[in-house]
């Protein structure tokens, strides 16, 4: 299971994240998300503990609390989709390139 960690002050580091989740058990993995043509920070993060229990308990502490200025949105990280979905694809197959 991987946590959602939403809300983030563009500040953040990944060592910021792993000291405030370290509270509630042993971190595994911080990922935190960057622009591809900024590099920087999108506002969220995904953080993995060792075990559910600790996540959980990071959840229920953590989601709404307020730090850096921001109220966080914490949760389980939903699965992430497949961004070749067959409605509304990006396809521009057999249109050719008409300038618009």
């Amino acid at each position: 299971m991987s946590i959602y960690v939403g809300n983030l002050s563009y500040e953040v580091t990944e060592e910021d994240l792993k000291s405030v989740f370290d509270e509630y058990g042993s971190v595994k993995r911080v990922q935190v998300p960057t622009d591809r043509e900024t590099g920087r920070m999108r506002g969220f993060a995904f953080v993995e503990m060792s075990n559910e229990d600790e996540e959980l308990a990071a959840i229920e502490a953590l989601d709404g609390a307020e730090w850096m200025g921001r109220d966080l949105k914490v949760n389980k990280a939903k699965p992430r989709e497949d961004r070749r979905s067959s409605f509304g694809g990006g396809s521009n197959r057999g249109r050719g390139n008409r300038g618009y």
